[in-house]
């Protein structure tokens, strides 16, 4: 059973990394790096993620610099950028880019309010589907004499429900602190 514990907390983990690979994607109106994870960019007919062909730095709070190692990928680069569809405006100056990030609007930042919460609902669901894929192993390890009615009811009421209580208040923390950031002005 503890090889079972272990696999679900893994894979529960791994749902609550996803949600802030997601949260970290999304656009606050200030510069980071991460704003650019999404990005592929075609280099010698393979398409890499952007860190793998330049340094991305932020100088200032609405400002990102792209430096290519190599200068022939900074037209590819840009392309990238814009393809991403990341509502950036990217431009060069034969040596590096610059892609500054525009305030976001009310408008504009009640929407990403409302998909990060819907972000958020996927992770817990996928936190509660796991809930559901180790109830269903422990029930099936008791009708089968595995376990006992008692390790049952242990397993199944303190073990797998804590871990899943807990983890979807990770995921509720993570919401809180995006939902503050993205409506910050």
């Amino acid at each position: 059973m503890d090889e079972l514990f272990r696999d679900a907390e893994e894979r529960m983990a791994k749902a609550v990394e996803s949600v802030k690979r997601e949260f970290a994607r999304i656009r606050t109106g200030k510069a980071t790096v991460s704003l650019l994870d999404g990005v592929r960019v075609e280099y010698y007919g393979n398409a890499v993620p952007l860190r793998q062909v330049a340094n991305i730095s932020v100088p200032e709070a609405r400002l990102l610099v792209v430096q290519p190692w190599d200068k022939k990928v900074i037209g590819d680069i840009e392309k990238a950028i814009l393809a991403a569809d990341l509502g950036l405006n990217p431009s060069s100056d034969g040596h590096l880019i610059r892609v500054p990030i525009p305030p976001l609007t009310e408008e504009r930042r009640k929407e990403m309010v409302r998909y990060v919460h819907k972000l958020a609902e996927e992770g817990r669901i996928a936190v509660r589907n796991i809930r559901r894929d180790v109830n269903e192993t422990l029930k099936k390890k008791q009708k089968d004499g595995e376990i006992s009615e008692d390790e049952f009811h242990r397993a199944h009421d303190k073990t797998v429900q804590d871990m899943t209580d807990e983890r979807v208040r990770e995921v509720d923390q993570i919401l809180k602190a995006k939902e503050e950031e993205l409506m910050e002005v």
